[in-house]
């Protein structure tokens, strides 16, 4: 009798596992959104959002979304079967993350309708359901300053670029930059003569990167950014990289001159795609900057 418990517990056991597994494999969607943008907006900005809202219609279609106790957003019925009101939803309010996109994205031809920009947009990709909300890590760009009050998401061509992080657990995490204009990726941490895969963060200490006078660790290893933009306006992005499992930075070859060093954004995503895909506890938090010349 003894035994056959115990066997029963090891299936029990071995059930709950293969559940697990099962959830966390990722499937294939399709997703598309039409997109209407002001007319002072670029066509570079409207398509990137027109795409990320493809994505994350794409995973609420597939895994659902958090119901959340806010008005601004909305669920409508239409024949083609139900659409979201993206005026706050993000992706952290649905069920699921994208891992890897599957080939280019195809965007129809942009057309002028009722004074705005019609952005229309396919994109196929994997995606996984997120079965735990993460770790709620604390994080802030910083505009020209260290203080907390510096937060900011706009920036003018020469301004400096801090990052404030703060994880309530123990982890590792690597911040790159995406360049629009370039294609190419910076990654600016870890730091250029650090030796290691990934910084490490201690749980509840607060770390303000980029910064000589505030870093925690050896000052001779920070690197300090100041912005730029090669356009009247610029939109890039911050791929910030967090898990409490550790992983190793992207390979990359030397940026030139006083540029960190850098990798193509093709062969960014392969490697972020490697990386989720054998760690499920890995975020990847977005933070969208404007640079304005």
């Amino acid at each position: 009798m003894k035994h056959l418990l115990i066997l029963r517990v090891l299936c029990a056991i071995l059930s709950m596992v293969a559940l697990s597994s099962f959830a966390q494999k990722a499937k294939v969607v399709h997703g598309e959104y039409t997109y209407y943008a002001p007319l002072s907006q670029s066509v570079d900005e409207a398509k990137r959002i027109a795409l990320e809202r493809a994505k994350i219609q794409a995973i609420a279609d597939e895994f659902g979304t958090n119901i959340m106790q806010r008005n601004v957003t909305n669920m409508s019925n239409t024949k083609d079967g139900s659409m979201l009101d993206f005026n706050s939803l993000s992706l952290s309010e649905v069920k699921g993350e994208w891992i890897e996109t599957i080939g280019e994205p195809t965007f129809d031809d942009i057309v002028i309708k009722d004074n705005m920009l019609v952005v229309r947009v396919e994109v196929k990709g994997k995606v996984r359901r997120k079965d735990s909300a993460g770790v709620d890590i604390d994080l802030r760009v910083l505009r020209n300053g260290t203080d907390l009050k510096c937060q900011s998401l706009q920036f003018h061509d020469g301004d400096d670029l801090y990052l404030y992080a703060k994880s309530p657990v123990n982890g590792y995490m690597t911040v790159y930059l995406y360049v629009e204009s370039e294609n190419m990726v910076y990654c600016l941490l870890p730091y250029a003569s650090s030796s290691f895969g990934a910084y490490r963060i201690e749980h509840d200490l607060p770390y303000l990167f980029f910064s000589i006078k505030e870093a925690r660790d050896d000052k001779d290893d920070v690197d300090e950014y100041v912005l730029s933009s090669a356009k009247e306006v610029e939109n890039n992005d911050l791929y910030i990289v967090f898990s409490p499992n550790e992983f190793y930075k992207s390979n990359t070859v030397a940026g030139g001159g006083t540029l960190p060093r850098k990798i193509s954004f093709r062969d960014f995503q392969e490697w972020l795609s490697k990386c989720r895909n054998q760690d499920d506890k890995m975020q990847v938090i977005l933070k969208s900057i404007m640079i304005k010349r």
